[in-house]
């Protein structure tokens, strides 16, 4: 077990709302749980009483009630979760009509806009009247190419509240992005803004959206939003240069106020939103998710973060992510959901502490990424964080030494959870949990509800061992299926194609003996050399804290009947790999890491690609590497990078 950075004092567990719940599930079933390790046991050996007394505990807001909780199909997927059911997703999030904030958004710039609970439940009848106005019907998508505005959460639950299907990617995406995911799911409505802002550059989208929209016929309407900004004034004409189509956003409902929404009742697993694979492997994949989701997010905002109505809670994510999503969900709970748009660290480091510390913001979430960043400059926030209670990361794995530097530099007080699951169940595998300590370098607890386990190669399952990451029972927020897959084939192969009607996730991980688990990055990145499976979590770790080093990726690279390690580094500003840094380095990996990581080739290159949810791409440098085509490059952040894997000399030799 590692070191134990914070511990929940009695008084913090007595009255943690996962403890209510836990209080409510005794006094159901008359049985008593003596830890969390025995309360998740029971959630997973019990599914079907679990999920229905959640459904009670939150509660869901519905017109009809199920019929069976769990209807077993005859593999995993086919299960259904409260089959004949009616309730409707948007309503369920917009529970409160009251004047209390439910957004409040703050630009890289500073310009600031709030939406009360009211407000928002007036706008959203009114979009959603003009929305049926236009033909749109349940089933439909409406898209957004949004930056992450209040606008976006307006545009969602209107569409949702009609049964209509929501998606969204950021505008930072390009053409080609936008196309490969819009193109497929054909959307009759498309909400964009005019602009946005990103590093103190202003980026307009005119000449984006005139080429999105020539290549997607189905398109009816294109709605513009004003971009929150200080100079905003001088903007007269928001829809000038996009196509004839295109109205400003708030024109196109200003006749319907006063008009309140007309949920429509849908399935429990109507679809909700289509979400994007981030892979570089192909087209996106587009995953269907239903009203699923927000009883999974319930539970996980409700339960394992704490949150409760009133408070604050903010994520520093695009709407192309989704934590978006995730974050969102908070409505349902009561909570204020504060919003940001830009750079993180633009114009300084301080950007997001001076937001949580000036709206007393008690759960941040950022990703590992973000944490690493400031590690590495030791940067330490001078604000007032005393409102923040909850700490969430995500993303990648959080290293050890992560955890430590933000209760050394942060503050000592709070809960570190990280969390891990991902956009094919738009939510999370592992997670924090109120009621336990935080040890470095560890995520937690698993879910509530969700049986995971660990398996060997073999599909044996093993504790305090190495490997897949799987989930043998079937969760609410699984796809309903994929777009465009008629036959699942593209469905069962992305999760079914290892353990049979098993859940193969694609993580590398570990469970321990306290219930806590470590993930180690992706089964599909991990190293094989001599056949033994190591992950690229620890050696990143190491490589993270060397000031010479500004980034770096590993992949395992096939190689006469085996494969090699070759790590690849983007060295920091004056530093020079030259023969005795890399034996420096070689000699850490070995007496740090394990032998087995240490790299047979050391290579420098100019960039290291990522994703644009900031995920390290190993795949996508292997396959360049090898030769192989990387299709879907407009996932990247910057593709241009792969340029540098290219015909390496140095990789064709011993």
């Amino acid at each position: 077990m590692n070191q134990t950075l914070w511990t929940p004092s009695p008084e913090l567990i007595q009255n943690s709302r996962l403890t209510e719940f836990q209080n409510f599930a005794e006094q159901k079933i008359g049985k008593k749980f003596k830890n969390y390790t025995e309360l998740h046991s029971w959630s997973v050996e019990f599914l079907e009483i679990f999920w229905g007394l959640l459904w009670e505990f939150a509660p869901v807001i519905h017109s009809k009630t199920f019929e069976d909780i769990i209807r077993p199909g005859k593999t995993f997927r086919e299960a259904k979760f409260f089959p004949g059911a009616k309730l409707n997703f948007a309503q369920n999030l917009l529970r409160k009509k009251d004047n209390t904030i439910a957004l409040f958004y703050r630009g890289e710039s500073g310009a600031e806009k709030s939406v009360t609970y009211s407000e928002l439940y007036q706008k959203v009848g009114a979009l959603a009247s003009y929305f049926r106005s236009e033909g749109v019907i349940p089933g439909d998508r409406i898209a957004g190419l949004m930056p992450n505005v209040p606008d976006t959460v307006l545009g969602m639950l209107a569409a949702t509240s009609l049964g209509a299907v929501w998606t969204s990617c950021s505008p930072d995406f390009g053409v080609k992005g936008v196309l490969d995911r819009f193109g497929q799911i054909k959307p009759k409505i498309l909400i964009t803004t005019d602009l946005y802002e990103f590093k103190g550059k202003s980026l307009p989208l005119a000449n984006i959206v005139q080429e999105i929209s020539s290549q997607l016929p189905d398109l009816k309407k294109i709605l513009v939003s004003e971009y929150p900004s200080l100079g905003s004034k001088d903007r007269k004409n928001i829809t000038e240069g996009f196509p004839k189509n295109s109205i400003p956003l708030e024109e196109s409902y200003k006749s319907f106020l006063g008009r309140d929404p007309e949920f429509f009742q849908t399935s429990f697993d109507h679809p909700v939103y289509i979400m994007y694979s981030s892979g570089t492997t192909g087209l996106p994949k587009c995953m269907v998710q239903g009203s699923g989701v927000f009883l999974n997010h319930w539970k996980e905002l409700a339960l394992h973060t704490d949150l409760r109505e009133g408070d604050g809670i903010f994520y520093y994510t695009t709407c192309g992510w989704m934590m978006w999503n995730w974050l969102v969900s908070s409505l349902s709970i009561g909570a204020t959901v504060y919003l940001f748009d830009g750079n993180p660290f633009h114009p300084d480091p301080g950007v997001l502490f001076r937001y949580v510390s000036d709206r007393k913001v008690k759960v941040f979430g950022v990703g590992a990424k973000y944490i690493l960043s400031l590690e590495k400059e030791k940067y330490k926030p001078s604000m007032d964080l005393s409102s923040v209670n909850v700490v969430l990361s995500t993303g990648s794995p959080l290293p050890g030494y992560g955890f430590e530097y933000v209760y050394d530099s942060w503050k000592k007080d709070l809960r570190l959870s990280s969390i891990s699951g991902g956009t094919d169940l738009n939510g999370c595998f592992a997670l924090g949990n109120p009621n336990l300590p935080v040890h470095s370098g560890e995520l937690q607890s698993l879910g509530l509800g969700m049986s995971v386990q660990i398996f060997d190669d073999s599909g044996k399952q093993v504790q305090g061992q190495k490997g897949e990451l799987v989930c043998t029972k079937p969760f609410p927020s699984m796809p309903l299926e994929f777009w465009n897959d008629p036959d699942g084939k593209k469905y069962l192969g992305a999760y079914f194609d290892t353990f049979p009607d098993i859940w193969r996730h694609g993580d590398f991980a570990e469970i321990f003996a306290n219930g806590g688990m470590v993930v180690y990055g992706r089964s599909d990145a991990t190293l094989n050399p001599g056949g033994v499976r190591i992950g690229t979590a620890d050696l990143y770790s190491l490589l993270e804290t060397i000031s010479e080093i500004a980034d770096s990726v590993v992949i395992g690279q096939e190689w006469k009947d085996d494969v090699r390690v070759i790590l690849f580094l983007k060295m920091a500003p004056g530093a020079i790999l030259d023969s005795t840094f890399e034996s420096k380095i070689k000699k850490e990996i070995k007496e740090k890491v394990s032998p087995r990581h240490v790299p047979s080739k050391i290579i420098q290159v100019v960039d290291i690609p990522y994703t644009r949810n900031m995920k390290k791409v190993e795949i996508a440098v292997k396959k360049t590497v090898q030769g192989e085509a990387v299709t879907n490059q407009d996932a990247l952040i910057n593709p241009e990078s792969l340029e540098y894997y290219k015909n390496i000399p140095e990789l064709q030799a011993d």
